[in-house]
């Protein structure tokens, strides 16, 4: 993805403390995760749930994409649960 800057919300950040993933993690997945959802009609931007694999950990990361620019916007991220989430944590499980 084009992502010359990532701009962490406060949202997102009291939730990586909260949920103990680093900035690293969340870079890495913004940086080389895949696209497994898009949300074309949230705003102020559309955003996109990314999957990302740290450490052979699966990671989610929601990020926005400011129209017209490389900055991304991270507003949750989470390691998703099993439970709730298909094998390859590419889609829920019904």
């Amino acid at each position: 993805m084009d992502c010359a800057e990532v701009v962490f919300s406060g949202h997102a950040i009291r939730r990586m403390f909260e949920r103990a993933l680093g900035r690293d993690a969340i870079l890495e997945t913004v940086h080389t995760g895949e696209v497994i959802a898009e949300y074309p009609d949230d705003t102020p931007y559309p955003s996109y749930l990314l999957l990302g694999f740290v450490s052979g950990e699966p990671v989610h990361v929601v990020a926005a994409r400011e129209a017209a620019t490389p900055r991304w916007f991270v507003v949750p991220a989470y390691r998703p649960d099993p439970a709730e989430w298909s094998d390859d944590f590419r889609s829920r499980r019904p």
